[in-house]
């Protein structure tokens, strides 16, 4: 039925196109703003669906999806955080020190559910089509159903934020993840009191946007000969 609603019906209207870039556009990474509101199991299975339909190198779909609601483990992601940010903390000298110390940098007690996104580098066989001279190519791919879900998050109105600030021997600790099995992000996913208009660092003055243009090069690297009139669209 999917494949052949596709085939009928390829093209996007300008509304549905308009509705992509906006969602993109709007995309926030959340750690304060949670509500304790429940998740419906419809929206969440939505999600899911949106992230295991990721694009992944050789088909291979490398990835799992570990849905955290109880307390306890909630306690024990919380944990592994806590000691990795205490240590981030001391990687960074004065003013900047004395700023990532007032970050808030998760929600993981506060959102209603947290999502571990996996990598099992082995799925499918030790020769896998596209990662024959790339072997990073399943990382990716899980990667790619990290945004996935984020995306599909936004447009269902929820907030996601990305904690990476632990170490994967701990977060596997945590939630009985296999030596074998790479952790990929761990996602607090959860209804907000409201989406910052710019993304939370920036407010912050920790770092500016790039500009566009300043990252797009022609042909090779820094190369701009030529591409004037489309730097011109990629203007702010």
């Amino acid at each position: 039925m999917e494949a052949s609603l596709i085939q009928s019906n390829p093209d996007f209207s300008a509304a549905e196109r308009d509705s992509v870039y906006r969602c993109i556009r709007q995309r926030r990474d959340v750690r304060g703003q949670f509500l304790a509101d429940p998740i419906p199991d419809a929206t969440l299975a939505r999600l899911l669906r949106a992230a295991h339909h990721a694009p992944s190198v050789g088909f291979m779909q490398p990835w799992d999806f570990i849905v955290v609601r109880d307390p306890e483990a909630k306690r024990r992601v919380h944990d592994a955080f806590a000691a990795a940010n205490a240590e981030a903390a001391t990687m960074f000298e004065g003013d900047r020190q004395r700023t990532y110390r007032t970050l808030k940098l998760e929600g993981i007690l506060e959102a209603p559910v947290g999502i571990c996104v996996t990598c099992d580098r082995r799925r499918t066989g030790p020769v896998v089509v596209g990662r024959t001279h790339q072997k990073e190519m399943d990382l990716y791919s899980a990667v790619c159903a990290v945004q996935n879900l984020w995306l599909a998050a936004r447009a269902e109105n929820l907030g996601v934020g990305w904690v990476s600030i632990m170490r994967h021997a701990d977060l596997r600790k945590a939630l009985g993840i296999p030596p074998s099995i790479r952790p990929i992000a761990y996602l607090c996913v959860g209804r907000v009191s409201h989406f910052f208009e710019k993304p939370e660092l920036e407010t912050a003055g920790w770092l500016p946007r790039t500009p566009l243009r300043d990252a797009v090069w022609f042909d090779r690297w820094q190369e701009r000969s030529g591409a004037e009139p489309l730097l011109e669209h990629l203007q702010p």
